[in-house]
């Protein structure tokens, strides 16, 4: 089995997502948030939320780094009881590292989770728009589509049927994908 450095993975990671230079929400702690104690990876598991239950099946697929979208951190320190401790143990005990990118991932103009879905959706020209931090993290295309076929394009792209609100045109000519809000006409 292969082992990679941690630190090696964390600096590039940092690198490609920019980590240091793209800002976010005052709790969110982009970056390494629990380190492993061997300080080597053999398996990654990805996942959007840092939870109990994806630490758990991290664990069970044997992993030993965890990337998450959504980490750790969010708000002012709070204890870490209850839940949060067990989650805190089970990464200890099973020498699990979390890496968490949020607003770096959501800024990225190629990885990210909005470059990603614009790709899959077929929308072409994307252009940075939605402001948050000090920089663009959402992509806006114009694009000739109905609402009808924008759907299936989606519940495609993602395995999930979306919930649509018809409102306005059947065909939109601008379509806008963010964080904040995914798909609008």
């Amino acid at each position: 089995m292969s082992k990679t450095a941690l630190a090696a993975i964390v600096t590039h990671c940092d690198k490609i997502l920019r980590t240091q230079e793209i800002g976010d929400y005052a709790g969110a702690a982009n970056g390494l948030q629990v380190e492993n104690a061997s300080g080597t990876v053999t398996k990654i598991a990805a996942t959007v939320d840092a939870s109990l239950a994806t630490v758990k099946l991290a664990i069970a697929a044997k992993a030993d780094l965890l990337i998450v979208h959504h980490g750790l951190f969010w708000s002012p320190a709070q204890p870490w009881t209850g839940k949060k401790y067990e989650l805190l143990q089970l990464l200890i005990k099973n020498n699990v590292a979390v890496y968490s990118s949020h607003l770096p991932l959501d800024a990225h103009p190629k990885l990210g989770n909005n470059a990603q879905l614009c790709a899959a959706l077929g929308l072409k020209n994307a252009k940075p728009f939605f402001v948050s931090h000090g920089q663009n993290i959402g992509l806006k295309s114009q694009t000739k589509i109905s609402r009808d076929e924008l759907a299936k394009r989606m519940e495609r792209a993602t395995g999930v049927k979306p919930k649509v609100i018809p409102g306005g045109k059947n065909f939109a000519k601008k379509s806008a994908l963010s964080p904040a809000a995914r798909v609008r006409n």
